[in-house]
C-alpha cells in the first residue's frame, strides 16, 4: 500500500474555521452536480470499482462476532473478488484497504490476516455513542492497539461540537492521538448527529489540527450517515487544512453505501475535489460491510456479459 507522511496536527487554531458558514442548499447542488456530470462506462466503471474495492475497509460490528466469523471476513477481504475475474482484466491480484472489527476482535483479525499486507482496523473510544468517561475510552484505545491494530476509529464527543467548545475538543482528540501511538486514527465525527454542515466544517478543523490521520463521517449506526453534501464540505476542510500545513488527511465516508453506483458517486467527489492523488488506500476508505457484494455483481457482469447468481461470488 503506497503510503504517506503522517499528520502531525497543529496548535488549536479557531481563525481557521470559526468564520465558516456553509450554505447548505448550494453544498446539495455542488454535490448533485459533480455526480450527475461523470458518467463512468464499461471498462472506465470497472477499474473505478476496483479501485473502490481496494479501498473498502471491510467491517463487521455486530454484537454475535466471533472469531471464525472474523476469520471468513479476513478471508474475503484477502480475496475479494474471483481470481478468474481478475486474471481477465489483467489484475495479478486485489485486496481491500483493511478489516475493521471491535477491539476484541482485533486478535483473530490479526490471525487471519497473517502474513499479508492489509492492516488491521478496530473501532474504540466506547463506540458507536462515545459516552464513557475519557480515561475509559484511552484506555479501549490503548486495549485495541496492544492487541495489534495498526489503524483506530475513534468516535468524537458530539456534545462538544453542539455547544461548540472547541478546545475541550481539540484536548480529547490530542488524547486520544497520543493513546493511538503508531496506529493510524480515524476520528468519526458522527455527521448525522452534528445537526448542521457548518458544524461538520468547524469538527472537520478541529480534528485534523488534533492530528487526526483521516475524518470520518459516520459510526454507520446513527439516523442519517454518509451523505454527498457532507462529504463536499469534510473534503474542502481538508482541502484548506493542505493548503495551510502542507499535509494530506484522509477521507472515510461510512454508513449507507451500499450499491457499486455510490462507490463511483465517492469516488468522483474525491477526484473533482481534492484530485486523483487521494483516491487510493492510504488517504481513502469506505466503510461498509455489503457494498462489496453489489460491486462483485457488477465486475462479474463486466467480464462475463451477464449477472452472476449470489451463489457464485465470494463468500460474505
Amino acid at each position: 500500500m503506497a503510503t504517506t507522511q503522517r499528520n502531525p496536527g497543529t496548535d488549536l487554531t479557531p481563525e481557521w474555521f470559526d468564520r465558516i458558514a456553509v450554505n447548505t442548499p448550494a453544498a446539495e447542488r455542488r454535490a448533485s452536480s459533480l455526480t450527475a456530470r461523470r458518467s463512468l462506462k464499461k471498462e472506465w466503471q470497472a477499474a473505478w470499482l476496483l479501485n473502490a474495492v481496494r479501498c473498502i475497509d471491510l467491517t463487521t460490528l455486530s454484537g454475535d462476532d466471533t472469531p471464525d466469523r472474523v476469520a471468513r471476513l479476513c478471508a474475503k477481504a484477502l480475496q475479494p473478488i474471483a481470481p478468474e475475474q481478475l486474471a481477465a482484466m489483467g489484475v495479478k491480484s486485489l485486496t481491500t484497504g483493511a478489516v475493521c472489527v471491535y477491539p476484541t476482535m482485533v486478535e483473530a483479525a490479526r490471525r487471519a490476516l497473517a502474513g499479508s499486507a492489509v492492516p488491521v482496523a478496530s473501532v474504540a473510544t466506547g463506540f458507536p455513542a462515545g459516552l464513557m468517561p475519557l480515561d475509559l475510552r484511552l484506555a479501549e484505545i490503548r486495549y485495541a492497539r496492544d492487541e495489534g491494530a495498526d489503524e483506530i476509529d475513534i468516535v468524537i464527543s458530539r456534545a462538544l461540537v453542539l455547544c461548540g467548545d472547541w478546545s475541550a475538543l481539540y484536548d480529547e482528540l490530542c488524547a486520544m492521538r497520543e493513546a493511538c501511538g503508531p496506529a493510524l486514527m480515524k476520528a468519526i465525527l458522527a455527521t448525522g448527529e452534528l445537526k448542521t454542515l457548518t458544524n461538520v466544517a468547524r469538527a472537520s478543523h478541529v480534528a485534523m489540527q488534533a492530528g487526526a490521520d483521516f475524518i470520518k463521517t459516520s459510526t454507520g449506526k446513527e439516523p442519517v450517515n454518509a451523505t454527498l453534501p457532507v462529504s463536499l464540505v469534510m473534503l474542502r476542510a481538508i482541502r484548506d487544512y493542505h493548503d495551510r500545513t502542507g499535509f494530506r488527511v484522509g477521507f472515510k465516508p461510512a454508513g449507507g453505501l451500499k450499491t457499486a453506483k455510490d462507490a463511483l458517486n465517492w469516488q468522483v467527489l474525491m477526484a473533482e475535489e481534492l484530485g486523483r492523488d487521494w483516491l487510493r488506500p492510504s488517504l481513502f476508505r469506505i466503510g461498509a460491510s455489503s457494498l462489496l457484494g453489489d460491486i462483485e455483481r457488477q465486475i462479474s457482469h463486466y467480464v462475463t456479459g451477464r449477472y452472476a447468481a449470489s451463489s457464485r461470488l465470494t463468500m460474505g
